[in-house]
């Protein structure tokens, strides 16, 4: 089953996803991070980002309230190897993204896009944001945006790159950068094949945020439920994911995203392929059994292929 671990790192050639990549290394990275999983002790001290597991999950949450949880280098760079810790692991079936505070993300840290910054260090900020970006959708496992709050530019964008989005009723979201001299290019890649062409640019040309509601009617978001209910919905929808085989989905999101770039025949080929391979899964005959007998299924999470 190299293929599937093939098609996971396609569009990113030499991305490794048991660690983080990047100049800082990762445990530079790692170290603007601190994590826990339910078996540990919470962190000592507050970092940029705040990591646990449980039963399955895992919960990153994005820390810096008092900076709107800017998407500054050291936040992606923590998300970033957030993301990758131990993504190969089989108890670890889906992340979910949120954030603390009133906003989700103000998307990138304008401190830092000053021109005192030099433009070197601007091509560093948008290369770790774009392979964030990418890396969620790259990654075996689905991630979920839980938004309670305002979501802005690169906040935006890193909200239509998740798999998922659950969203509070008193969301709102926005690609202001026209406003202050700086076009959403970036967050356009995301947002653009999340929406509508025309509701993009819109918000794209205009810089006014939408609603939950309309997020929701567009295609931003999946669900949009009152505030006191987000965690709730959002961890359903997780639990409801930690109940199916880890490889399955692993292919299954590996597809679909290879499939989307395609046209109408190539994409076809590609998923007849996939669901063949599929078969060939110890998991996937274990679900046709388990079918046919009336039984639960009993997943192996590997990429063991079924016996002949």
């Amino acid at each position: 089953m190299l293929r599937l671990r093939s098609r996971l790192l396609a569009a990113r050639p030499g991305l490794s996803l048991t660690r983080a990549p990047g100049p800082r290394g990762p445990a530079q990275a790692q170290a603007q991070s601190r994590s826990h999983s339910s078996s540990e002790a919470p962190p000592q001290g507050p970092g940029l980002t705040v990591r646990s597991q449980d039963q399955g999950i895992r919960k990153i949450t994005l820390n810096n309230s008092k900076n709107r949880n800017a998407l500054s280098l050291a936040m992606l760079q923590s998300l970033r190897a957030d993301l990758l810790h131990q993504i190969d692991s089989s108890d670890l079936q889906v992340i979910i993204i949120a954030a603390e505070g009133p906003v989700f993300s103000s998307g990138h840290d304008l401190k830092e896009l000053t021109s005192a910054k030099g433009q070197s260090f601007h091509s560093e900020i948008f290369k770790t944001c774009s392979e964030v970006m990418s890396l969620i959708q790259d990654i075996p496992v689905p991630v979920i945006a839980k938004v309670d709050g305002l979501a802005t530019a690169a906040g935006c964008q890193l909200v239509a790159s998740c798999d998922i989005a659950v969203a509070s009723e008193r969301s709102k979201f926005a690609t202001p950068g026209v406003n202050v001299g700086l076009f959403c290019s970036t967050p356009a890649v995301a947002v653009g094949r999340s929406l509508p062409r025309k509701v993009a640019l819109e918000m794209l040309f205009t810089g006014e945020s939408i609603s939950a509601h309309e997020a929701l009617l567009h295609g931003l978001v999946s669900r949009v439920v009152p505030r006191e209910q987000v965690e709730a919905e959002t961890l359903r929808i997780a639990h409801r994911i930690c109940g199916t085989s880890r490889s399955v989905m692993a292919l299954g999101k590996a597809t679909f995203y290879r499939q989307m770039c395609l046209s109408r025949d190539e994409e076809y080929r590609v998923t007849a392929l996939a669901m063949v391979e599929n078969l060939g899964l110890e998991d996937g005959q274990e679900g046709i059994r388990s079918f046919l007998q009336k039984r639960k299924p009993l997943w192996t999470h590997s990429l063991r292929k079924a016996r002949e």
